[in-house]
């Protein structure tokens, strides 16, 4: 027993070289956990502190001289929540329309006995190198009669070419002929079968597809700036987007301020504000599909 244990603590002893390796990886994976927390965590203590101890670096891991003035005009004013509104409906509906034609479009390409799906394939592939531009979309959204509308943000962007190609990947990996075919003998119609069996078997590509999907729409404000002209339809990107770069809070959020001094004080404070109030939906919905993410994008992308 004794030699048994000695060979087995001989085969399981680590060396010095993996040592080194472990020690290595865990410093860079802190360093870069830190690297991408800390500005994150900067905002937030930067949105309740002095902004003037933020200028003069006082302000590096706690909050100084806490204030919440900033989150009180910020919920003041109206803008803010029209584009939160505006930004909720664009991305549920949005997500709803993408996620649905993506994974429809995959299912259907994903099956062997679909006439043309290497043509098909192709075309959708070609939209991913080339494409018309800016001034023909444009045109072709004003020629459809989408200016100005809730349409224009979600329409023209319905699906990425990409999801297609990753839940296709998961729908030949996952769902086999053979379910089918058992499927087709019990008297089930393709639309059934994608219903019935094929979505509750997918949960970890919809939860990924909702994900890519429901960030992508939460965070545009491009096609905002192209699309729409009238602010109650503007989403909250670029009512941010507006804040940050053309600093409108100066002139709407804090003109009951009498001196320059106190506007732009108040107005650093709003920016901050705004970053950490647009972040926070994203941030409370991704624990819930974390345990599907890494299991469907791992599944989806292994085979092109």
């Amino acid at each position: 027993m004794n030699l048994i244990s000695f060979k087995k603590n001989k085969l399981t002893r680590v060396s010095k070289e993996d040592r080194i390796f472990d020690i290595f990886n865990i410093l860079l994976i802190v360093i870069i956990s830190l690297l991408v927390i800390y500005p994150l965590y900067f905002i937030v203590i930067a949105s309740i502190s002095d902004p003037n101890l933020i200028y003069s670096g006082k302000v590096w891991f706690f909050p100084k001289e806490i204030t919440f003035e900033g989150y009180e005009r910020i919920f003041r004013d109206s803008k803010i929540w029209i584009g939160y509104k505006n930004s909720i409906i664009y991305t549920v509906i949005g997500t709803i329309v993408n996620v649905a034609l993506t994974l429809m479009a995959a299912y259907a390409l994903s099956r062997k006995d679909l006439y043309g799906r290497n043509a098909l394939m192709f075309v959708l592939m070609f939209t991913m190198f080339f494409s018309g531009g800016l001034i023909p979309t444009y045109l072709v959204v004003k020629d459809l009669g989408l200016l100005n509308t809730m349409w224009a943000m979600i329409l023209p962007k319905a699906v990425a070419v990409w999801n297609v190609i990753v839940a296709k990947s998961f729908f030949e990996n996952t769902i086999p002929n053979e379910l089918l075919e058992a499927a087709k003998i019990e008297g089930c119609s393709n639309t059934k079968f994608f219903m019935k069996i094929v979505l509750p078997l997918s949960k970890p590509i919809v939860a990924v597809m909702v994900l890519f999907y429901a960030v992508g729409n939460w965070n545009s404000y491009f096609d905002a700036l192209i699309y729409l002209n009238n602010e109650n339809l503007y989403p909250l990107q670029l009512i941010l987007r507006n804040i940050l770069i053309q600093n409108e809070a100066a002139t709407q959020m804090v003109r009951d301020v009498g001196s320059l001094a106190a506007q732009q004080r108040i107005s650093e404070l709003i920016k901050y504000g705004v970053i950490i109030i647009a972040s926070v939906p994203l941030l409370v919905v991704y624990p819930f599909v974390q345990k599907y993410f890494v299991k469907g994008v791992m599944i989806g992308g292994v085979k092109g």
